[in-house]
């Protein structure tokens, strides 16, 4: 015995599922632009810079027939290792993420908690205001400051100096933390905004039982609401790291104005002066290489360190 179905009492999902069926080629047709963007864009270009640090240039026909392309498997490795300055970019950098950065998402954790309680009227100017900054290139942020650092035009350092107070903010000491406050102060907008909307997400029903409780407004904050935007907190940091890592455009303007930051003073900048100021591109991609390394081994254990301490292990 058969049993007629009509069409139209078939609901139109499971109509769509159907068709949908007999063309298994679909989902990968919307992936493919992220696909090919990636490849191209990410992919390529870091199997390029692997591919020339593992070549080198070298003079043929007694320097008169021109240059040759050889393999040199991992001599540029060996040479941006053996380089002291490429060395010391690297802990010059890392003392600057280990002040920089915790001081950078206080300021950043604090503005959006304070936004999140409701008590500043105007809130939504005052984010705006904070967040502005970011919204300035970092060329020209790096310009502005150093129009505040230069001792013969400062306002700031000749009001200082009228109080007994002598700064330099481009001597070899303080130059180094001179470039954190121009990162801070263009940073700290974005964070506190990817902050914010995450303290945004939070049920408000958790706060007012923790009020019921007793806890005070400081209790929730560190207590509850910093805990429950640690995945923001996490993205947050992590994405610091790197930028700090790929410190470049603060310092590379400053150098033209102070002779205490040199062309490779940190590993960007190394990587920038061996390509194009000594043009051996090969060397610069095995530094480019390096620097990748470093900053993905740092990305993991900061990652692993944040997993442990919220008990959450590999095999959940």
């Amino acid at each position: 015995m058969s049993t007629l179905v009509n069409k139209d009492t078939v609901p139109r999902a499971s109509r769509r599922r159907f068709h949908a069926s007999g063309r298994p080629w679909v989902p990968y047709v919307f992936v493919a632009p992220f696909v090919v963007l990636f490849i191209l864009f990410l992919i390529a270009p870091i199997g390029v810079a692997i591919g020339n640090s593992l070549l080198a240039q070298k003079a043929s026909g007694l320097g008169f027939g021109g240059v040759e392309t050889i393999f040199a498997g991992f001599d540029n490795y060996l040479r941006a290792l053996r380089d002291h300055d490429f060395v010391v970019g690297f802990g010059r950098v890392l003392l600057y993420g280990l002040v920089q950065i915790p001081v950078m998402m206080v300021i950043a954790a604090a503005l959006a908690l304070l936004f999140d309680t409701g008590l500043v009227r105007g809130t939504r100017f005052f984010q705006f205001a904070v967040f502005l900054p970011y919204a300035v290139p970092g060329v020209i942020a790096a310009l502005l400051w150093g129009f505040l650092y230069q001792p013969s035009v400062s306002p700031v350092v000749q009001g200082l100096a009228k109080i007994g107070i002598h700064a330099n903010f481009l001597a070899p000491g303080s130059v180094l933390w001179s470039i954190a406050n121009v990162a801070t102060w263009s940073t700290v907008g974005i964070n506190m905004i990817i902050l914010f909307a995450a303290l945004q997400g939070v049920p408000r029903e958790i706060y007012e039982a923790a009020r019921i409780d007793g806890a005070g407004e400081v209790r929730i904050a560190l207590g509850i609401k910093l805990p429950m935007i640690a995945p923001a907190v996490l993205l947050t940091t992590l994405s610091s790291i790197i930028g700090t890592l790929q410190l470049f455009n603060e310092p590379q303007v400053l150098k033209s104005i102070t002779s205490t930051i040199s062309s490779d003073y940190t590993p960007n900048m190394a990587v920038y002066a061996a390509t194009t100021l000594d043009r051996n591109p090969h060397l610069g991609s095995a530094m480019a290489v390096l620097l990748g390394l470093v900053t993905l081994v740092l990305s993991v254990i900061v990652l692993r360190i944040t997993r442990r301490r919220n008990g959450v292990t590999d095999g959940n």
